[in-house]
């Protein structure tokens, strides 16, 4: 097989579907390739899908279309001991009225979708296809090679959006061929089929409103944290750890998994539900500090693949900002068959477009916030300062209450060390 576009896009996940939703709008014939038989099909989201407003200006019906669960009425935040834990929750009336902040959405159905919105505009969808190599003639990029349906794609532009693992980007010399296991992170999730009734009764939900919580000191001492979701009539329930911590710590995310879904805080929740499927995930956690070349002679690079994911130990966001960055990509892709200029002199233009937008002044503004993400206490010393601190507090037993600032000095010292306490405090402040 030997076909000719004037522009492949690798990956049709959330920045290649978009890329290619915005070549094909503007009347570019594109070639989207994914090694599934579907898109989604080799994806895990146990999410949420934060506002996506460059999206719905290319898909006014967006809101209404798309395959989204519920919508995230309020959020939550659990500290957990194994016999213990503290909550802390946000329900804000502004959360619940459309268009609304963040959705629920199963990575597979939505990335389907997507992806046939580009396939409408006229992009070509090219599934079971695992790009094999980049071609180069004259020492340009003039195409990819595929496996699959063995042959060879050709076109002066690629745009590479095909995951945190990008072997494209690394074939064009934009990454480096091995990632620091301090930037990367593993996320292990539980699908559980529970019905809507319950649901709604568990979390205190109506009609479409979702709820979402997350949970600090339930990894083992891993660093890491812990997330629930409300689907439409299901639960998505996992872990996400550090990479170089896990892989230091000798345990299984699933084994860590089922015991974090045993403590009695959690089973409480998924109590009456079924299992039905396990997923695992590999996420760039290194913010802005890990992002590689963004563009080269006849090829961009984006989502995933160029690392942009913002972690900030509040939110996890990186959905949106893929969506965004093949928007923009596929922006100057079009701005390049203008000029029929396909150099670094046109392409660079993406990442300006990335650096005036939002999603680059996030991950710049919160650039340190992986560091303090490190700080090891935060995953076992901390929680139990909060759960200890909370039940001495809530304590009536005859005898005198202490005051709450000696209660919290107490606890400080004892937990973690007054010099542990204002390191850790200088660090977030300088992440945050």
């Amino acid at each position: 097989m030997s076909k000719s576009y004037q522009a492949i896009v690798i990956g049709a996940g959330p920045a290649g579907s978009s890329a290619a939703l915005t070549m094909a709008q503007a009347g570019l014939d594109v070639a989207l390739v994914e090694r599934g038989s579907y898109p989604g099909e080799k994806n895990m989201f146990g999410g949420i899908l934060h506002r996506m407003t460059s999206i719905e200006e290319l898909l006014p019906d967006f809101l209404t279309a798309a395959p989204l669960e519920r919508h995230i009425s309020k959020k939550g935040t659990t500290f957990m001991t194994d016999d213990a834990s503290f909550n802390v929750q946000h329900e804000a009336s502004n959360f619940d009225r459309a268009p609304y902040n963040g959705y629920t959405v199963f990575r597979p159905r939505f990335d389907r979708w997507l992806a046939e919105q580009a396939v409408k505009a006229g992009a070509t969808l090219v599934t079971r296809s695992t790009v094999e190599d980049l071609v180069l003639k004259d020492g340009k990029i003039a195409g990819v090679t595929i496996q699959g349906r063995s042959g060879q794609l050709n076109a002066p532009l690629v745009i590479a959006a095909d995951g945190v693992l990008s072997f494209t980007a690394q074939k064009a010399g934009l990454r480096r061929p091995k990632f620091n296991a301090d930037q990367m992170a593993v996320g292990v999730k539980a699908l559980i089929d529970m019905p809507r009734e319950m649901i709604d009764d568990r979390f205190g939900l109506v009609k479409d409103q979702g709820f979402a919580n997350e949970f600090v000191g339930c990894t083992g001492g891993v660093r890491g944290g812990g997330f629930l979701y409300t689907n439409y009539d299901s639960l998505s329930i996992g872990l996400v750890f550090h990479l170089a911590s896990l892989r230091t710590s000798g345990k299984t995310p699933y084994d860590l998994l089922n015991a974090f879904m045993e403590q009695p805080q959690v089973a409480k929740m998924v109590r009456g539900g079924r299992l039905l499927e396990y997923s695992a995930h590999v996420i760039p956690e290194g913010g802005y500090d890990m992002i590689p070349e963004l563009f080269g002679d006849g090829i961009l690079v984006a989502g995933d693949a160029a690392a942009l994911c913002n972690a900030t130990g509040v939110n996890l966001e990186g959905i949106n900002l893929a969506s965004h960055s093949g928007i923009l990509a596929g922006q100057t892709v079009i701005e390049a068959y203008q000029k029929q200029d396909f150099s670094k002199k046109t392409l660079k233009h993406y990442k300006t477009r990335l650096d005036l937008s939002w999603v680059m002044k996030d991950l710049k503004g919160f650039r340190n916030a992986p560091k303090m993400l490190h700080i090891n206490r935060i995953y076992n010393e901390y929680p139990e300062m909060v759960c200890s601190m909370m039940e001495h507090l809530y304590r009536i037993d005859g005898t005198p209450k202490t005051s709450i600032t000696k209660l919290i000095l107490r606890e400080v010292k004892e937990k973690v060390g007054l010099k542990n306490a204002i390191s850790d405090a200088l660090t977030a402040w300088r992440a945050l």
